[in-house]
């Protein structure tokens, strides 16, 4: 019997955006990790716009079946299995990828999980590579909107160590990963996207 395919409506309105950001970001990319591929959608979408790349999906053990559910489907050449993948396991597994892109991921983890996410990101991409992180951001510890503050309570409501992050923050933690930053994108729906460059 074949598994239902996780769905995520999010997922199918932010892709086309989010894809225009980052098809020029990636245009000579190799291989990309996502971290924390969620259902899978965004996975399967990126690939088939983005055939030139190799792109390697992750995330906990726990969410493997519905991603495998999508790739299976969409059976793409460049599309990989998802790889076991916790943020705050040591070691990572070695992978060669020149780009990491990860999607709502920080503001569901805790604040170590983050720091542990940086640090992983960091020591992974080889200088040079691009690290491209989308979701809600604060600036100077300030909400860019009612939406994204109602969002906020919702998720420490749920989980206390959650939260959205400041962007002040994660800019110090890609630093002292010695990553330096590119570019603020603005998203719908009150999201941005964060790019940063690993160091030569």
């Amino acid at each position: 019997m074949a598994l239902d395919k996780p769905f995520s409506q999010a997922c199918e309105n932010n892709r086309a955006p989010i894809l225009a950001v980052i098809k020029p970001l990636f245009a000579e990319c190799r291989a990309v990790l996502e971290i924390g591929s969620g259902t899978g959608q965004h996975a399967v979408y990126f690939a088939a716009e983005l055939p030139h790349l190799q792109w390697l999906t992750s995330d906990r053990e726990e969410g493997h079946a519905g991603i495998r559910a999508w790739i299976d489907e969409a059976s793409l050449p460049n599309l990989r299995p998802p790889l076991s993948l916790d943020v705050q396991q040591q070691p990572w597994p070695e992978l060669e990828v020149d780009a990491v892109f990860s999607a709502n991921t920080a503001h569901i983890m805790s604040w170590p999980m983050v720091e542990a996410f940086f640090a992983g990101v960091a020591a992974l991409l080889p200088g040079g590579g691009a690290f491209v992180l989308y979701g809600p951001f604060n600036y100077a510890n300030r909400y860019t909107s009612d939406s994204n503050a109602a969002f906020d309570r919702r998720l420490k409501a749920r989980d206390p160590l959650s939260g959205i992050r400041n962007f002040e923050d994660l800019q110090r933690l890609a630093g002292e990963g010695g990553m330096s930053f590119v570019r603020d994108y603005a998203m719908p729906a009150n999201n941005r996207i964060l790019h940063w460059r690993k160091d030569a």
